[in-house]
């Protein structure tokens, strides 16, 4: 991985990262860990951090809103975890060029593949909830939402 981007993306998310194995792993699709085993994908770091995210997000809505319905909280909550919305702080990360991608799907624009990269940074937000804790990884969303 290229140091460089991994330093701005830590600033970006303001989380360094003390194992930089678990990072790699955060970015590593399973189409790279299928072609080159015994790499590890990010599937497992990603269903961590798509939970974690959804309770740092409700748990914020709630503090912002404590007399809301949970209809309209969920509705909140969805509108922020969206695929879509995940592979745009993905994209403002800059995580594409860090992804281990396998060959075809690198060749096949997996790089700019909104699944592909929600899928990524929720990986690294479970990295960071792994790593970090709860309070590490609801810093990290803050910047990402600007709350």
């Amino acid at each position: 991985m290229d140091p460089l981007r991994v330093a701005e993306l830590e600033r970006r998310l303001g989380y360094r990262f003390r194992d930089p194995l678990l990072l790699e792993r955060a970015l590593t699709h399973a189409s790279y860990a299928n072609e080159h085993p015994p790499a590890a994908d990010h599937e497992r770091l990603a269903f961590l951090g798509d939970a974690a995210l959804a309770l740092v997000v409700a748990d914020r809505l709630i503090a912002d809103d404590p007399a809301a319905s949970v209809g309209a909280l969920t509705s909140q909550r969805a509108e922020l975890v969206t695929g879509v919305r995940l592979a745009r702080w993905a994209v403002e990360l800059d995580l594409g060029p860090l992804l281990r991608l396998g060959r075809g799907e690198d060749q096949s624009g997996g790089r700019a593949r909104e699944s592909i990269l929600a899928s990524a940074l929720e990986a690294v937000l479970g990295a960071i909830y792994a790593e970090g804790g709860l309070e590490a990884l609801r810093s990290a969303v803050g910047r990402l939402a600007a709350w």
